[in-house]
């Protein structure tokens, strides 16, 4: 039930107490009286303003219990109905900034400024209510939709790493390191007491703000809402984790030497609050990559801002010019590499050569060796593996992780010619039912191919639903939902002026439910990707995973 229809429903009951009163009494109250009382019925009258009063006191008072209900039950009593003002006091002002700035087509530097210091204010907020609103700052972080400044992504990538002491702090629970008895390294993650109603509440009154601010978002945030409260069971978390385990496993894409591995948790020490599960030994993505732009900095002489200035302004000219601003390609990343180890190997040998000679001297410097920690990482291989094993879950097995952002993503193993994704989290999980399943490798196919009318087809088939039902408004919403976003299909505009543009146009009334989270792994793929200037077409590179899927089941296209 809404916030609005329970007041409304508790309004409408202190309305009947008003026309109980009135009735009993001959008055309306709230109005003027349609005749003056004689001097006999002045009692009458007295009598009449006391009932009047007190149906006021009643209305107050039963509109008053309404509200503290409603806020009680849509975001979490006293404490959420503080959390909520404590949001809404730094979102309200800051959404009309914005707005404001949009409106007077400010300049870059204003933005900047802008940007700059909101995002900061929205870090120390975020820090401070942690909960829901740490989700929500690692999606910023992880630049999902391709809509977040750079600055804000620098600004939120903290989050990502979820680790102040002792060893982590994820949104709803902390994360400790043990050892069993067998001496196996486990995590055990421990869920904060009291935490599943302060999060409900954070997730409404985010949806709350939408419903004013940006309703094009509300579906998919009830989903997400949906998705999100199965978080609070790390007994059915660790079952989940397993159970993609296994199908990565099976597949061939997760184990010793493969693509990826996946923890393996210990379910006979995991209760609702507690998840205990194999230690990953690598290193959080964001902070590899962190490095890797630390080390390609100093390598041409400049402090970390001073490159990342200088890329912004080389990217910032190639958009005025048109050109492609993409990133190295897979075999570029492995020549670049194959040119740092040489030059590794060559130092390495050189320090080899001393340490054996000149380097038994006394008051002679041994020199250190440098490992294969310090290769670059191949970020477009890295991306498309990422997009091909989610696809995988997705396509083949129906059953995939929602919450991709890199920051659940370790790199393991990088002293090794062949690092793995060590991919963690799973209380989020979403599972298809073998026809939702290939109505999605269907609708793939189609992007793919850029096959409008098939594309609308099938939408429709899938359940989606707007109230002129315009065929551009599906095509665009389907393309931007499962497949890419560039400024070809959205105009040049942000992503949130081209879905409000959208929305402006043929408001939605129908998202398949069962394909919210397909979209949301998808845009968050992409985002990662984008922050990488890796930009990818995901239909693309699921078309042969689906079609594969088609074929195994004797289904023609």
């Amino acid at each position: 039930m809404t916030s609005r229809s329970s007041f409304g429903k508790c309004l409408g009951s202190s309305q009947q107490i008003c026309r109980l009163l009135s009735s009993n009494t001959g008055v309306k109250i709230g109005s003027t009286p349609t005749t003056i009382p004689n001097v006999a019925s002045v009692k009458r009258d007295s009598v009449v303003k006391k009932y009047s009063m007190i149906a006021t006191i009643g209305t107050v008072a039963v509109a008053t219990a309404a509200a503290v209900k409603v806020m009680h039950d849509e975001v979490g009593g006293m404490e959420g109905l503080k959390r909520t003002i404590n949001f809404y006091s730094l979102a309200i002002p800051k959404y009309i900034e914005y707005r404001t700035h949009m409106l007077l087509r400010s300049s870059d530097e204003k933005w900047e400024e802008l940007d700059r210091e909101t995002s900061q204010k929205g870090l120390e907020k975020i820090l401070e209510l942690r909960g829901f609103y740490i989700k929500s700052g690692q999606m910023c972080a992880a630049n999902i939709g391709n809509a977040f400044p750079r600055i804000w992504q620098e600004t939120m990538s903290v989050l990502q790493d979820q680790c102040p002491k002792p060893i982590g702090a994820a949104s709803i629970g902390q994360v400790h390191k043990a050892t069993l008895r067998n001496g196996q390294s486990v995590v055990v993650k421990v869920m904060y007491p009291e935490v599943e109603d302060l999060f409900r509440g954070d997730v409404r009154t985010i949806k709350m703000f939408a419903q004013v601010a940006q309703p094009v978002h509300v579906p998919p945030l009830e989903e997400v809402e949906r998705q999100f409260m199965t978080e609070f069971d790390y007994q059915k978390e660790a079952q989940q984790m397993e159970n993609v385990r296994n199908n990565l496993m099976k597949a061939g894409l997760a184990g010793k030497g493969k693509m990826s591995i996946v923890p393996k948790p210990f379910m006979e020490f995991c209760t609702k609050r507690v998840l205990v599960m194999e230690e990953l030994k690598g290193e959080k993505l964001p902070l590899v990559l962190q490095n890797d732009i630390q080390r390609l900095a100093e390598n041409l002489g400049l402090t970390l801002d001073e490159f990342k200035v200088q890329e912004d302004k080389k990217i910032q000219d190639k958009k005025r010019k048109g050109e492609d601003i993409s990133g190295p390609t897979a075999q570029e990343f492995d020549t670049w590499i194959r040119i740092v180890d040489a030059k590794r190997r060559a130092e390495n040998t050189s320090s080899m050569i001393h340490n054996i000679t000149l380097g038994w001297i006394p008051g002679q410097k041994r020199k250190a060796y440098k490992s294969k920690r310090i290769l670059p990482l191949n970020q477009a291989r890295l991306i498309d593996d990422l997009i091909y094993i989610h696809g995988h879950e997705v396509l083949v097995d129906g059953y995939f992780n929602g919450d991709v952002h890199p920051g659940n993503v370790l790199m393991c193993g990088l002293d090794s010619s062949r690092p793995q994704l060590g991919l963690i989290d799973y209380g989020q999980v979403k599972q298809l039912t073998r026809e939702e399943r290939l109505l999605m490798c269907k609708i793939i196919l189609a992007l793919a191919d850029n096959d409008r009318n098939e594309v609308v087809r099938l939408m429709v088939q899938a359940g989606f639903k707007s109230k002129a039902m315009n065929e551009d408004v599906i095509f665009k919403y389907a393309k931007v939902s499962y497949d890419e976003d560039n400024d070809e299909l959205t105009e040049g505009k942000h992503i949130q002026m081209f879905m409000e543009d959208l929305q402006g146009l043929d408001p939605i009334d129908q998202i398949p439910d069962c394909y919210i989270m397909v979209g949301r792994t998808s845009i968050m793929l992409r985002g990662f990707a984008h922050a990488l200037r890796q930009p990818r077409s995901i239909a693309k590179a699921w078309a042969p995973i689906a079609e594969k899927v088609l074929q195994s089941e004797g289904i023609e296209r």
